[in-house]
């Protein structure tokens, strides 16, 4: 299994649409990627390491899928629609990685 994490880093003076994101954006890319998603969390950040710190990161969206080529197939043919509305929530590069998942257990 893959894992497509997409990562907002948190700068001052920069805007990111909390709102948006988790009640247009989001659906929309769920709506998108289809059945061949495995699944998807959206996590926004509250604090840092210590105490009374920001979190590093605004917002962090990490989607599970079988294979790279996998998410590819599901998102390339909507990836300008995807894409393009970023401009809409937020004026922050995303980072993207993709990696391997080794360990998933949820309780």
């Amino acid at each position: 299994m893959v894992k497509i994490t997409v990562l907002y880093p948190n700068i001052k003076g920069r805007r990111f649409d909390i709102d948006y994101y988790l009640n247009v954006h989001m659906p929309m890319s769920i709506e998108k990627l289809g059945a061949t998603m495995k699944g998807v969390t959206v996590e926004i950040g509250i604090g840092g390491a210590h105490e009374g710190t920001p979190p590093p990161y605004v917002a962090l969206c990490h989607f599970l899928f079988e294979t790279v080529d996998a998410f590819m197939k599901a998102f390339m043919p909507h990836a300008e629609l995807l894409m393009g509305d970023m401009v809409n929530y937020t004026d922050i590069g995303s980072v993207i990685q993709i990696s391997e998942v080794r360990i998933h257990q949820i309780r």
